[in-house]
């Protein structure tokens, strides 16, 4: 997938989000959780990114939060059903 993103780690995430196979979702969420890491982890070795980076790793994170509860929500209905 070709994805336009201004910082690496966010293909990982944009992949995450735009995936529609529900069952193959949370190992998308783990990638792009570790592209994240990574780049903290650059942070730490650095300059510490842009404020404006480091919004969008926040909010990147909070979104994949949410998406990996309504994963597991699927889940469950999935066993339930």
């Amino acid at each position: 997938m070709d994805i336009k993103t201004k910082y690496g780690w966010q293909e990982f995430y944009a992949i995450a989000l735009l995936e529609t196979d529900w069952s193959k979702i949370e190992e998308k969420i783990q990638v792009a959780e570790n592209g994240i890491k990574a780049r903290l982890h650059e942070f730490s070795m650095d300059h510490g990114g842009t404020p404006e980076e480091n919004q969008a790793i926040g909010d990147a994170l909070k979104r994949l939060d949410i998406l990996r509860s309504e994963v597991a929500a699927w889940h469950t209905s999935k066993r339930r059903g």
